[in-house]
């Protein structure tokens, strides 16, 4: 073959090819970022259809009824008593004083430091602990 003739056959070819090229031009289908405002619905029942999370029917939405609550502030109050109760015959009078005590399973030690009077409650079945800092002269 001859030069002349493979490089028109190229030169063809690329005119061809070059004449088929468009342009890419992105278009968003989402309306909340661009794209055409009646795609909204046919997005919203999609992304409904593929909720595998369903919404609960429970409108009370965690309000208490009158005895509930009667119920709830009963406990509260008779609670508040009886640690206060055992507030008052562990401690005495005088509050907090440095030491170990054990309340069931709380194990609480109350000493002193250069932040105040520390509190360590441990409980010994769960092992969960806490510290309460009660700052002091």
């Amino acid at each position: 073959m001859n030069m002349k003739i493979v490089a028109t056959i190229i030169f063809i070819i690329g005119i061809f090819f070059s004449g088929n090229a468009q342009s890419l031009v992105y278009k968003p289908i989402n309306p909340a970022f661009g794209g055409d405002t009646f795609n909204y619905q046919w997005l919203l029942s999609s992304a409904e259809s593929q909720n595998k999370f369903k919404e609960t029917q429970d409108l009370s939405f965690g309000q208490q009824s009158e005895l509930e609550r009667f119920k709830e502030n009963l406990n509260s109050q008779i609670l508040n008593q009886v640690s206060s109760s055992l507030f008052q015959t562990q401690f005495g009078t005088d509050g907090l004083t440095e030491g170990s005590y054990v309340f069931g399973s709380l194990s609480i030690d109350i000493y002193r430091s250069n932040l105040g009077l520390v509190v360590d409650i441990l409980d010994t079945d769960t092992g969960e602990q806490s510290q309460v800092i009660v700052p002091g002269n």
